[in-house]
């Protein structure tokens, strides 16, 4: 939400203004320059870049269900019209506090953060690495686009530390320190380790947690999966998956080297991979060509070389679009 302390006129004024971005955004007529505006517009501030998220959180949320609705009336009165995109915006203004409940929610095509992770205690951007230390047992690396929130110390007998993953991948290394653990949360599950060195991604309400060196104890949902080094677990919203063994750690952990690294990966795949280290979104266009393996490694410092090396090996089409948006076809 806002920032309680500013002005409600700059707040809502603030709110208008990110309203009429996303319905030039929406509109089909943005143009470079209105695209380049639109970051300057959002770099103004914090309070700025929040009023953009909230409005998209609004649309993306309340308007499929706010168009359901006008259809449904439609259906007994015909001479109703669907509401609209620009009409829904325009009649949002007054209800942003609805927004609040999705916070965590990604936006479209991950073009800018959502709200949660603007209000994180740490954050990466696009490309972005940061390393965090925790008193001297325990340092925590955040890879792109990653956000944590520090908790409060656990109520547990060892008063462990604590963090919230919100968003992206980071590298965690623990020592013993009078056998306190220190946990991270994630999605629905959290991971406790007191000696080990291991690294959890989250992608939405998939979580993926892999020990490289150490054990490390996974709980879900009343669930517990207890890794040893080279292993790997995945949980979902609703399952616990099993511990299956790690063959390559090296491609694991390639990122805190500078380093991106598929062994046969389905193209698709890739493309998602490479999107969390570059502005913008590519966007893969032809599922069959999605399947085809690759076999590469691709430096982060270097991610735009990516597009062109796909065109030299697959001789894919590329068309690129505003925005750091590339059509792959």
């Amino acid at each position: 939400m806002m920032n309680p302390e500013q002005p409600v006129v700059e707040q809502e004024a603030l709110k208008r203004e990110a309203h009429q971005w996303l319905m030039r955004l929406t509109s089909g007529e943005m143009t470079a320059a209105d695209a380049r505006a639109l970051t300057r517009w959002r770099q103004t501030s914090r309070a700025h870049r929040r009023a953009f998220a909230e409005a998209n959180l609004l649309w993306d949320k309340l308007g499929p269900a706010a168009e359901e609705s006008a259809s449904r009336t439609a259906a007994s009165a015909p001479a109703a019209r669907p509401l609209g995109r620009r009409a829904f915006l325009g009649g949002a203004m007054a209800a942003s506090a609805v927004a609040a409940g999705y916070l965590s929610m990604r936006p479209p095509l991950d073009l800018w953060p959502s709200l949660a992770e603007l209000a994180a205690d740490y954050r990466t951007g696009t490309g972005q690495q940061r390393q965090i230390a925790f008193e001297d047992s325990v340092s925590v690396k955040l890879n792109t686009r990653t956000s944590i929130t520090v908790l409060s110390p656990d109520a547990g007998p060892d008063q462990a530390d604590r963090i919230e993953l919100i968003s992206g991948e980071a590298a965690i290394t623990t020592r013993p320190r009078a056998l306190r653990s220190f946990i991270v949360a994630a999605a629905h599950g959290q991971t406790a380790a007191t000696n080990a060195r291991f690294n959890v991604r989250r992608d939405g309400v998939t979580v993926r947690v892999t020990c490289l060196e150490g054990d490390i104890r996974v709980q879900h949902l009343g669930q517990v999966s207890t890794l040893q080094s080279r292993q790997q677990v995945v949980y979902t919203a609703d399952s616990l998956g099993a511990a299956t063994s790690v063959d390559d750690p090296e491609a694991v952990t390639a990122w805190e080297r500078g380093l991106l690294v598929f062994r046969n990966d389905p193209l698709a795949h890739v493309i998602e991979e490479v999107n969390r280290y570059r502005p913008g979104q590519i966007i893969l266009m032809n599922r069959e060509l999605g399947n085809r393996p690759v076999l590469a490694t691709f430096r982060i410092d270097r991610i735009e070389e990516v597009v062109p090396r796909l065109q030299a090996v697959f001789g894919v089409q590329v068309k690129a679009l505003p925005g750091g948006i590339v059509l792959v076809s």
